[in-house]
């Protein structure tokens, strides 16, 4: 279709994966085939792949800082020193978790709790999703908490249904253009992407 611009994408993972999705949708971009899924590690292993793709069409690589470095730009030197003509690299500060917290209002409102329980400078936090499963601990909605909570015992970090309650979450509550204004990270990543946008339709490729 003339005009649209069809990205490509990697993720760590299927929350990330509904997140872009959401974000493509809010921008009117055309969101092309999403790669990775399979965790960090993976992305890191098939990151070179990736940006040589972008020398010929644009792509999106998202993944999250974690307690890897000390602040996105040295993740970024330290994956991706050198990025393709049509790459945006962007990294979540600290998970893409803390993008979804940005919505403080809707978020609280999802997990039934009043407002004031959610942060409203997600980008500070340490560990964002240990944030949202503590958030719905307190929850007035039992299936929330029995969804998103770990089970005594499990030894896991999440509940069994952490991850479909977040894309519930995202496809359905979650608002971009109010999000941007509390996660520089997420404000950040929207502008690279009007950025490569405007690159691309500049070179006469639109798709």
């Amino acid at each position: 279709m003339s005009g649209i611009v069809v990205i490509s994408a990697a993720v760590e993972g299927i929350v990330d994966e509904a997140v872009i999705r959401r974000l493509f949708s809010y921008m009117n971009l055309e969101l092309g085939s999403v790669y990775g899924k399979n965790g960090k590690p993976q992305l890191h292993r098939s990151i070179k792949g990736y940006n040589n793709a972008a020398r010929f069409s644009p792509w999106l690589v998202l993944v999250d800082l974690d307690q890897d470095f000390d602040c996105a730009p040295l993740l970024r030197e330290e994956w991706l020193p050198e990025p393709g003509s049509y790459m945006c690299f962007r990294v979540a500060v600290r998970e893409v978790e803390a993008w979804l917290l940005a919505d403080y209002e809707r978020i609280a409102s999802f997990l039934r709790l009043p407002r004031t329980k959610v942060p409203t400078d997600p980008e500070t936090l340490n560990d964002p999703k240990n944030t949202i499963v503590n958030l719905a601990r307190q929850s007035r909605r039992r299936d929330i908490r029995e969804d998103m909570v770990p089970r005594p015992g499990s030894g896991r970090a999440i509940g069994p249904a952490y991850s479909s309650r977040l894309i519930e979450f995202v496809t359905s509550y979650w608002r971009p253009h109010v999000a941007r204004r509390h996660s520089d990270s997420l404000n950040r990543t929207i502008s690279c992407l009007e950025n490569l946008m405007r690159r691309w339709k500049a070179r006469g490729n639109c798709q």
